[in-house]
């Protein structure tokens, strides 16, 4: 791969660990005789502005260290270019797009070595419009009761750690009222959903691995719309194994559908994707499909739906 590769780190992903993967990227990538340039972003604002930077030196690749909220921090830039391929070396919290593609997640020489062995896959992107904003992610949109979770850990300022999260958890569950969701897909006709949650998934998982919109695919042009009827707090403590281990699509309280676009409201609704709050009341979630090219292990790279078709001579 001719030219020079562009290292874009935040070091604050993953409560510091963003910093020494970058450092391991970087080596990695120089003991392959790559000539690589370093830019380290101190703010999300920094790290945007430092991404449209790297592009505009036009290396071959662009590597990526960070978590899910640190690529979709910076993907208007990316989906403006997709002639530079992303490479991106996990190192956040969750890393739930690196599961979803494969990607090496405690090796980050390995990973950046994507930018020189890997295979570009073409995945979709999803985007939440709200409040007159648009914010593409990447990996699943929550609305409801994990969302609330996650706006309440971001709140709080004491305790520290995973004790934030567990003491955020049991206030909203102390406070757990079903939410009387107003739901349209696409050009069906709306219909009242009260319930304790929806998902809007461009992967299968959230929050580390939590499947739960279970064989959501990145490049087949559709969401996973799950959705939770109202629960109590006992029968939701009930779900929750079943969530970790991706078998609550059987129960009569989960429904899953796909769709390329799903519009949903609710009194007090609270939207957060990759990490990060994204609207609030009412947002249209869709799916953007083929956006963004990402590098991953070459078992990995399976062609999209649309070019299988087109490689067997069918209607891409």
């Amino acid at each position: 791969m001719g030219g020079h590769i562009a290292v874009l780190a935040n070091p604050f992903a993953g409560k510091g660990r963003g910093r020494a993967a970058a450092a391991s990227a970087v080596a990695g990538l120089r003991a392959h005789g790559v000539e690589v340039r370093s830019y380290e972003g101190n703010s999300a604002a920094e790290t945007a502005a430092l991404a449209v930077q790297a592009l505009e030196a036009a290396p071959s690749a662009l590597v990526v260290v960070g978590g899910d909220g640190t690529l979709s921090g910076i993907l208007e830039p990316l989906l403006l270019d997709v002639s530079v391929p992303i490479v991106l070396v996990p190192a956040g919290t969750g890393n739930d797009l690196a599961r979803a593609l494969g990607l090496p997640r405690d090796d980050a020489a390995a990973a950046a070595a994507l930018a020189l062995t890997g295979t570009a896959r073409v995945i979709d992107v999803g985007e939440v419009r709200s409040a007159g904003r648009t914010t593409p992610f990447l990996t699943v949109a929550a609305l409801g009761f994990d969302a609330k979770v996650s706006d309440r850990t971001n709140r709080l300022r004491w305790p520290h750690g995973a004790l934030r999260y567990y003491l955020a958890l049991a206030i909203e569950l102390v406070r757990l009222r079903p939410m009387d969701f107003t739901i349209r897909i696409e050009d069906e006709a709306e219909y009242r959903a009260p319930g304790t949650l929806v998902a809007v998934g461009n992967t299968e998982s959230y929050g580390g691995g939590m499947p739960v919109c279970v064989g959501a695919h990145p490049d087949d042009g559709l969401l996973d719309l799950v959705h939770v009827a109202p629960l109590t707090r006992l029968r939701l403590i009930r779900l929750f194994p079943l969530l970790l281990r991706g078998r609550h699509d059987r129960r009569p309280e989960v429904t899953h559908r796909r769709a390329r676009a799903v519009r949903v409201s609710a009194p007090g609704l609270t939207v957060y994707a990759d990490g990060e709050r994204v609207g609030s009341g009412d947002c249209e979630i869709v799916s953007r499909a083929g956006a963004l090219r990402i590098m991953v292990p070459p078992a990995e790279g399976r062609p999209t739906l649309g070019e299988a078709a087109h490689a067997a001579g069918g209607p891409a």
